[in-house]
């Protein structure tokens, strides 16, 4: 599928928007309602969609939330979706505190070889701080189980805040000279009614900085194919990779592969800018698969060449909170 001039082949599936934490940079600050489970997208619908977007080009899909995990039967969905003989590329970001030995095992047993999970701090108070609730342990087990299965990259999602973990940027880093993982340092999005003060926000340079005074300078790392989004580095001789995702401070818009299926069913083409296409409804309606491949691709038309968060106006700042989109 083409978009302006770029190639969208990755979809990203926000499979609900539930989750068992109340991370303070996605969840709004004031009282919210989740979705009725109604206009929640049905797992079948799901599929059904996403082969229509696979027969369009779609390639590379990833699993989103809110957490995927704590959504009933997500094992036979992903059984179901790896059987997607054209998708080349599944992959989940999840938070990792449901995921035991023998489900990660399950995993591995569909086909998924990667997965990301987020990880703001290695301070198990403070990780209570950030997420509203006291499971440090129970994520890093996942994540040293997951890496001693097999699954690779495992990537590490870190949201740096000022006050709050910026003191952890050397030790989140040095992860990466131990260990083949890629910590990927995500700049704030103010999105909704977020918890989080805009002054909090630490941009990528000044992270890169921190983290060049404590290692040295960083080696660019060749981007392949598939990479997402992020500026890869690596400090000399580690085993690992550091990543920075720039969507305030250098924005790449203009490289954006992917489209979003939001847990309402709703195609998003950005997640920085607030328009959606209802594809659930047609569906629900009757609609054929050619219309509904119709509907794909009228939503990649609106997809804009750069978002507008450095908008100094905040009018165009998103109105939907994180969960339910699926970042």
């Amino acid at each position: 599928m083409i978009a302006g001039n770029r190639t969208i082949n990755y979809l990203r599936i926000s499979v609900t928007d539930r989750c068992n934490f109340r991370c303070r940079y996605c969840v709004p600050s004031t009282p919210f309602h989740v979705i009725e489970h109604e206009k929640i997208a049905r797992y079948e619908e799901i599929l059904r969609i996403t082969r229509l977007a696979c027969e369009l080009g779609i390639t590379k899909v990833r699993i989103t939330g809110g957490e995927p995990f704590v959504r009933k039967n997500i094992f036979s969905f992903l059984k179901k979706l790896c059987a997607i003989e054209s998708l080349k590329d599944i992959s989940i970001t999840t938070n990792g505190s449901l995921l035991t030995r023998e489900k990660i095992k399950e995993l591995i047993s569909f086909g998924i070889k990667r997965l990301n999970f987020s990880l703001d701090t290695l301070d198990p108070a403070k990780f209570a701080v950030i997420t509203g609730r006291d499971r440090f342990n129970q994520v890093r087990n996942a994540i040293f189980t997951a890496h001693e299965l097999g699954i690779s990259p495992i990537k590490l999602n870190a949201v740096i805040l000022k006050g709050i973990n910026d003191d952890e940027i050397e030790k989140l880093t040095a992860l990466t000279i131990k260990y083949p993982f890629h910590i990927r340092f995500i700049e704030y999005m103010p999105m909704g009614d977020s918890a989080v003060e805009k002054q909090q926000q630490i941009l990528s340079d000044e992270i890169k900085e921190k983290i060049e005074s404590e290692f040295g300078k960083l080696l660019p790392v060749q981007r392949t194919g598939n990479d997402g989004p992020a500026k890869k580095f690596q400090i000399d001789g580690a085993n690992g990779i550091v990543g920075f995702i720039t969507p305030i401070s250098s924005h790449f818009c203009s490289e954006c592969n992917r489209l979003r299926l939001t847990s309402r069913g709703t195609l998003r083409p950005c997640l920085l800018n607030n328009y959606e296409k209802d594809i659930i409804d047609p569906l629900r309606n009757g609609a054929s698969d050619n219309e509904l491949k119709e509907i794909i691709l009228s939503a990649l038309k609106k997809k804009p060449s750069f978002h507008g968060l450095t908008d100094h106006s905040g009018n165009d700042i998103p109105i939907s909170h994180m969960t339910s989109i699926g970042g």
